[in-house]
């Protein structure tokens, strides 16, 4: 490079630098095999995975040049190997990059090959996708597959590596996988974590601890728990309302967009009671475009949800509490807005405004208005700042009881209509998320620890696969 153009790129810095220099220890967590074990046991995950590239091998994969970002284990690079691409070139910017070259190089043996099918079909790169220097010697590719997802769908920005990749290396027309994910955003009314928060809290206004008084912690106590996203399963009875939803097509979507975005809050309140926070979960989307497919042939459709309705996996949900719980009435609609921005901890600040309407109010109030309800009407709205990167766990929620408690039982309260109403409709199964419908049952296949048989109840696209 020349001083000139040394100097030039001083004053105007790649677009990748900011990739380039995220911290180390995040590659050193995905270098380990026992965190790849967790998210390869995720039967949810990998099974859905599997299910849309190998499903897709006739009309996607066939022939076909793939790049596998940010490939970890490897096992994308391994399904679309099965789907019969022509070379996959598996980039893994940890140290599992050799550690896939152990699997890759016995697939050459001569006597003993294991995997013989994986033989000289994929390149183990080591590099993040955004070094400069890949673009000199890796081709143009046919599909790009990749799981760059974290919680509530965007946490992690690897998403943005993905996106970065399609800019960079798919041929026009070319594919996806997955295509598109949605985040869901739904209130939820959940007494038991809002106090166990708020006593975590309170442990700092011992005014005589060993003497000291804690009092002056209080106050940033209060702040960081309340602040921290909670990761979890949760019971799908504490939720007060149906999610919005905003989607994010990975086909078409810019690296501005990923960074910074808005997500409108529009919802209607089933229950009389207390709103403590807003749920989060997320669900992916394979959808191969037209354009990508071998002419003749037909795309297999793979949809796969993290909601509270659904299989667990390894994502979980999230939760994210209020500092000052909401009163609500059946009925009444919740406006506002659930601003996302990237941070530089590889994850997003979370900034909530939202006000309780009467629904004749919601029906007639412009964006005008409702930003100068959300200035002045205090008592009926709540603000909140959230950092997605610093999350907690809990585990308690294990499992719906045979018996689904009433909502009254969590001081929940249904309109006196609607409870009447309860005596002579027909049974109601759980509601179905935006793309897919639930997972009837899950059975173990014999002597296997990898494989299941998924059930679907599906009333949508008979062709389409749900987890």
């Amino acid at each position: 490079m020349s001083k000139e153009s040394g100097r030039e790129a001083e004053a105007n810095p790649r677009e990748d630098d900011e990739v380039l220099h995220r911290d180390p220890s995040y590659f050193q967590y995905y270098s380990q095999l026992q965190h790849q074990q967790n998210m390869l046991q995720d039967y949810v995950r990998t099974s859905a995975y599997h299910s849309a590239i190998t499903l897709n091998g006739p009309a996607l994969f066939r022939d076909r040049i793939v790049m596998d970002v940010g490939a970890g284990s490897g096992i994308l690079s391994f399904f679309a190997a099965q789907a019969g691409a022509k070379h996959v070139h598996a980039v893994e910017a940890s140290g599992m990059a050799n550690k896939m070259k152990v699997i890759l190089e016995a697939a050459k043996r001569k006597n003993a090959a294991r995997n013989a099918y994986l033989a000289d079909r994929i390149t183990a790169v080591g590099s993040k996708i955004e070094d400069p220097r890949l673009l000199a010697s890796t081709p143009k590719v046919d599909v790009i597959i990749s799981e760059p997802i974290g919680v509530l769908l965007v946490h992690e920005r690897m998403l943005e590596s993905f996106v970065y990749a399609r800019d960079k290396f798919l041929r026009p027309g070319g594919a996806m996988l997955p295509s598109s994910g949605t985040i869901h955003l739904a209130p939820i009314s959940d007494a038991a974590l809002w106090s166990e928060t708020i006593t975590k809290a309170r442990f700092w206004q011992q005014d005589s601890f060993y003497g000291v008084d804690l009092n002056p912690y209080f106050a940033p106590a209060f702040d960081e728990f309340f602040s921290a996203p909670v990761v979890g399963c949760f019971s799908p009875a504490t939720l007060i309302g149906d999610s919005v939803q905003y989607e994010v097509d990975f086909h078409t979507v810019t690296l501005a967009g990923l960074k910074e975005f808005v997500i409108p809050i529009d919802w209607q309140i089933k229950y009389t009671g207390l709103m403590h926070g807003v749920a989060g979960w997320f669900d992916l989307a394979f959808v191969p475009p037209a354009s990508s497919l071998h002419p003749g042939t037909k795309s297999s459709t793979v949809y796969m949800s993290t909601s509270p309705y659904s299989p667990a996996t390894h994502w979980q949900q999230v939760r994210l509490l209020l500092k000052q719980p909401l009163a609500v009435n059946a009925g009444q609609v919740i406006r506002g807005q659930i601003s996302m921005k990237v941070n530089d901890q590889r994850s997003y600040d979370m900034e909530a405004r939202i006000i309780a309407l009467d629904e004749e109010e919601a029906a007639t109030l412009t964006e005008e208005g409702l930003g100068l309800l959300l200035d002045s009407q205090k008592s009926r709205t709540r603000s909140a700042l959230w950092y997605l990167h610093e999350q907690t766990y809990n585990y308690a929620y294990t499992g719906e009881p045979l018996e689904p408690a009433k909502p009254e039982n969590a001081n929940l309260y249904l309109p006196v209509e609607s409870l009447l109403a309860e005596s002579f409709a027909p049974a109601q199964r759980l509601p179905s998320t935006s793309h897919a419908s639930l997972v009837s049952s899950v059975q173990g296949v014999a002597d296997s620890l990898t494989d299941f048989i998924v059930t679907a109840s599906n009333d949508q696209d008979p062709n389409a696969m749900q987890y």
